[in-house]
């Protein structure tokens, strides 16, 4: 800048030696006075330039401290994955704890009946030796027999009675103990179900406390990166009207240097034009004292071109009648057209998990949402990037419709953009770089549907998807995009 000012100034200066006094003080005045502007508003520039390399330090401090708020929360994700795997576990035992004091409680109703139905019986037999007065022993009926086989009749209804008896009492006795068994062991499966409520309820707990954890550090996260993005936005609009002015007091000085050189211009061209008169002045003097040499030589040299044009002529035609070689023809070669690649075959689609969303691809998480470094220059990347093969499964990570499926130029590639409804509330996801496209403007997809290929299309560095969500509509500023983690746990 201070050789292109220094240049001009000597320009100025030896065009102000040529021109009349008139109009050379006026201009250079005001053009050194535009020039000092400018040095001015390059000064503040540079300034502004240096906070914004300032800014720009702090963002990568901020990255640096982004990237361990990120591994908190991939930390948190994993917490929270293994709470509610625990939840679910638990869930698990108490149904089947339940379902243990179910069935005990239905053995415990059929021992109780069985006990109730010998105890009847047990108590009919006490009534009717009461009512026969309690006298009548087992002797008694042997011998009261009249015959030998009367007394093996009764002999043998005797043992049968006291068999009878004997398994009645025993079947009563091991019910009874049976029974308080399986009453002791409901009374011990209801102390683990108590146990195992109470657990439950300290994971969900503990769920809560790291969801609302998570949600502290991601509000944390988006508060920070929303803070840069002010500061920088305003560094960047002073520096755009510093740009402006600067342009406008540029734009001034050209127009000086233009008006100063058309001076110029006009004052060479009157130069010029007295160069010239005088040369041709001097110019028909020599050729009237050379007109009488010159009339003295015309015969001769009349003669002498005449002899000279003949053996010319001569010359020439015997030349035309040697030349008879023809040019050869150039025969344009067709390219040959490049082989056709056949579409990579898609990997196996990432498991579909529970709820409204998943992950919408397998590979390993190279850039995160938030301020970042990409060929040595700070940017903020307004995703998530998963990197794999080319050709690995790509899904939808909530069901909805898509709104564009195609080939973006503007850095996306190929790239498809599916709206959903989550509880009322517009989400709109990205899908970027992709190697192919399964699905069409319009359709309506489900969670974990094939939508294409990972691919390495559009303004990209490698085989990965660029993944984004935005809590509203896409638009070219992204300002609604968002954190995927804040729905994902990658």
């Amino acid at each position: 800048m201070k050789k292109s000012l220094l240049s001009l100034s000597i320009t100025s200066a030896l065009i102000f030696g040529s021109l009349p006094v008139i109009s050379g003080t006026a201009s250079a005045e005001s053009l050194n006075e535009l020039e000092q502007k400018q040095q001015e508003l390059q000064q503040q520039r540079e300034k502004v330039g240096g906070e914004i390399s300032s800014k720009n330090k702090n963002i990568e401090n901020v990255i640096s401290e982004q990237e361990k708020t990120t591994a908190q929360i991939v930390e948190l994700d994993k917490k929270i994955s293994k709470t509610t795997a625990d939840i679910e576990s638990v869930s698990k035992k108490i149904d089947e704890t339940n379902a243990t004091i179910d069935a005990l409680r239905e053995e415990i109703e059929i021992l109780i009946k069985k006990i109730e139905e010998r105890t009847a019986l047990l108590e009919e037999r006490a009534r009717a030796i009461q009512v026969s007065g309690g006298t009548v022993s087992y002797m008694d009926v042997l011998l009261g027999a009249e015959s030998f086989s009367d007394f093996i009749d009764r002999f043998s209804a005797v043992n049968t009675l006291v068999a009878a008896d004997r398994q009645i009492m025993e079947e009563q006795a091991r019910d009874q103990k049976a029974l308080e068994e399986k009453e002791a062991q409901v009374k011990e499966e209801l102390a683990a179900l108590e146990n195992q409520k109470a657990e439950l309820d300290q994971l969900k707990a503990d769920l809560d406390g790291q969801k609302a954890e998570k949600s502290s550090l991601m509000a944390q996260l988006e508060e920070q990166q929303k803070e840069l993005e002010k500061e920088i936005e305003k560094l960047q609009d002073k520096d755009g009207e510093l740009q402006n002015m600067s342009a406008d007091v540029q734009n001034r000085i050209v127009a000086e240097q233009e008006r100063l050189a058309e001076l110029a211009r006009q004052r060479e061209l009157e130069r010029q034009a007295e160069e010239k008169r005088q040369r041709e002045a001097a110019e028909a003097a020599a050729a009237a004292e050379a007109k009488a040499a010159a009339e003295a030589k015309a015969a001769a040299d009349a003669a002498s071109a005449q002899a000279a044009s003949a053996q010319a002529a001569s010359a020439q035609a015997a030349q035309s009648s040697n030349s008879s070689s023809s040019q050869p023809k150039a025969q344009a070669s067709t390219p040959a057209p490049a082989p056709a690649q056949s579409a990579p075959a898609a990997s196996p689609k990432p498991a579909v998990s529970s709820g409204a969303w998943t992950v919408p691809a397998f590979g390993r998480t190279t850039s995160e949402f938030g301020y970042d470094v990409l060929n040595g220059s700070p940017r903020f990347h307004y995703g998530i990037d998963v990197a794999g093969p080319v050709g690995t499964s790509i899904v939808a990570a909530a069901s909805g419709y898509v709104v564009e499926a195609g080939f973006n130029s503007g850095g996306y590639g190929n790239w498809v953009m599916i709206t959903h409804n989550i509880n009322g509330k517009t989400i709109t996801s990205v899908y970027a770089h992709l190697s192919s496209l399964a699905v069409s403007s319009g359709q309506y997809v489900e969670k974990g549907q094939y939508i294409g290929g990972m691919g390495n299309t559009g303004y990209s560095f490698g085989s990965h998807l660029h993944f984004e969500i935005h809590e509203g509509g896409w638009n070219g500023s992204k300002s609604n995009a968002v954190n995927p983690r804040k729905y994902i746990s990658f």
